[in-house]
């Protein structure tokens, strides 16, 4: 089921409705969200529930084992981790490899003719296997207790609003909300419902009318010009940021609905001055999980600068392949990566403090390097990527692309108001919480101004309706 649908419209206030009215125990209220939440899930098709559930059972029954046999801790863990990590495997990477094993053995001149199963990926899977991993690693550890409460923990593993894509909790903060009561707020809702409008301006509004250009930039990019490659590349940032930016708002206001906090997912990324900030801005949660298991694990930064470096390129490679089984992906990863590293290697360690001309500077500079890896994320194929790249610093290709005048003003007008407000709120979790500050707050109407015109240009301005770009992932 789709934020942007007209099912979630009547989905949502049901549930609101039943949730708070009719079912007034933590443990009832707990088991209604697996059920909504599972109802949710399986709007798309419901033969993947059993892929959840099964997930959400071996982690569950781990926890068990390692309650009532503590020496089996590190043997369950691992055992668990393997069976979790080898579902993904199979499900998401399976397709990836076989080919890519196809692929070489026909460069070495052999011919192989192997037919493989296409296996469907599960809308989320990278989601809550993550959630579930950290679960298990988490009580491995011993930084959790094991819960005994089965419907709380199917709650934690499947709660709607970030089920498909996020943010990915980590056990230690999502899972103690299931077990604890909850208590409608109406501060909290009405914040909910504030950063939910405006989740929805910046997926329909923004990311959706974007979305339309960059495909048609991208359908012929082989015969348009650099300026318009430029503008293709540009605007598919700012539709992949409000699209995944979008959907994260959405998901954390209507937790708030129920009494739930998710964990910031985004916090500003384009007004990074460097690499290094722009991590810590862009899907907080995952580079937080990668941090955790992977990262620190290995040593963080805690030893050799070449280790250093070294973990940095592993937790990026790594990133790049939970987004996706392509090389586009890997290569993304790895872009990054050298980018990191080399900041680290050339920054200054004086802690020179920036002027606002290199702030500005620096700003641009960073959102160009981004852009050049949205391209390799966005092609194909790393051939259409360095293609793409060729003909942006070649100045190849004569014909310019044929743009909707209309659907560019749209986007770029958006594009214009989204980053306007967000510079206001750039200071807050989120970017329309500025109107909660003294300013605004002793000032209704301009305050409702703003809610009325943001939820006419959703009506009025929203583009063709289209899936959030992460629930590939």
């Amino acid at each position: 089921m789709l934020f942007n649908s007209f099912e979630f419209i009547v989905f949502m206030p049901v549930v609101f409705t039943l949730y708070w009215f009719v079912f007034g125990t933590r443990r009832t209220q707990n088991l209604f969200i697996v059920v909504a939440s599972y109802v949710f899930y399986g709007w798309w098709d419901w033969r993947f529930l059993a892929l959840i559930a099964f997930t959400t059972a071996c982690s569950y029954v781990g926890g068990l084992v390692m309650i009532y046999r503590p020496g089996w801790k590190r043997l369950v863990g691992i055992f668990n981790a393997v069976l979790t990590l080898g579902i993904l495997g199979v499900f998401k990477y399976f397709n990836f490899f076989a080919h890519s094993l196809l692929s070489l053995i026909s460069l070495m001149g052999m011919d192989l003719d192997w037919c493989t199963v296409n296996v469907v990926l599960p809308v989320g899977i990278s989601f809550y296997t993550f959630q579930a991993l950290s679960y298990t690693i988490d009580v491995a550890r011993g930084r959790i207790a094991p819960t005994r409460d089965i419907v709380a923990f199917f709650a934690y593993i499947s709660f709607f609003p970030q089920l498909v894509a996020g943010p990915i909790e980590r056990a230690s903060d999502l899972l103690p909300q299931f077990l604890s009561a909850r208590r409608f707020s109406y501060h909290q809702a009405v914040d909910g419902m504030r950063q939910m409008l405006w989740g929805f301006f910046k997926k329909m509004v923004v990311a959706d009318n974007c979305a339309i250009a960059v495909n048609h930039i991208w359908a012929d990019y082989q015969h348009a010009d650099s300026i318009t490659l430029i503008m293709g590349a540009v605007l598919f940032s700012f539709q992949i940021y409000g699209d995944f930016s979008g959907y994260s708002d959405i998901a954390i206001g209507c937790a708030r609905l129920f009494g739930i906090r998710l964990s910031q997912n985004f916090y500003f990324p384009y007004f990074a001055h460097n690499i290094r900030d722009f991590w810590r801005r862009w899907h907080i949660s995952l580079m937080r999980w990668f941090t955790d298991y992977v990262y620190i694990p290995l040593g963080g930064s805690h030893c050799t600068q070449w280790k250093h470096m070294r973990n940095i390129f592993i937790v990026f490679s790594l990133s790049g392949l939970w987004h996706g089984a392509n090389w586009t992906f890997i290569t993304w990863g790895i872009f990054h990566a050298t980018l990191l590293c080399g900041y680290l290697l050339l920054r200054d360690k004086n802690g020179l403090k920036l002027n606002s001309f290199k702030k500005v500077a620096t700003t641009i500079a960073t959102f160009t390097l981004v852009t050049i890896g949205w391209i390799i994320f966005r092609t194909p194929t790393l051939h259409d990527a360095y293609h793409y790249l060729q003909h942006i610093f070649t100045m190849s290709g004569n014909d310019s692309v044929r743009f909707n005048l209309l659907n560019l003003t749209i986007s770029l007008a958006a594009i214009t108001a989204m980053m306007g407000v967000e510079w206001m709120g750039r200071h807050h979790e989120y970017a329309l919480q500025f109107v909660t500050g003294k300013t605004w707050n002793g000032h209704p109407v301009p305050r409702y101004a703003l809610y009325v015109a943001l939820a006419l240009s959703i009506c009025v301005f929203s583009g063709t309706q289209s899936q959030f770009i992460y629930f590939q992932f």
